[in-house]
């Protein structure tokens, strides 16, 4: 029996959860945004906790972190920790002040 090659739906599936992440730091950085006229470089300080990846033993399947943090701006990043099929790239998305989600590196 041949089975179908399920990589790309399993990779979207997981891709939820980076969009979810993302939105949720989108969500804490305008919060910040207004309380203090500037964007956040920490997520600790915006209250984000990061859930364990499943490197560390967790269900997480991508890493969060703010590549970018001024007065004006922020961009936010969500890499996956695994690489869903094996094409040596990780998965990759991005959003920023805009809340423009954007797949950086498609999986």
């Amino acid at each position: 029996m041949v089975l179908p090659n399920q990589t790309s739906v399993i990779g979207q599936a997981k891709a939820i959860e980076a969009q979810a992440m993302l939105n949720q730091v989108y969500g804490l950085q305008k919060s910040n945004f207004y309380r203090y006229s500037k964007y956040s470089g920490s997520l600790e300080e915006l209250g984000f906790e990061q859930e364990l990846t499943v490197e560390e033993g967790g269900q997480a399947v991508y890493k969060i972190e703010i590549v970018e943090s001024s007065n004006n701006s922020f961009l936010a990043r969500a890499t996956s920790v695994s690489d869903l099929d094996g094409d040596g790239s990780f998965n990759t998305w991005e959003i920023d002040q805009k809340k423009v989600l954007t797949e950086v590196v498609k999986e």
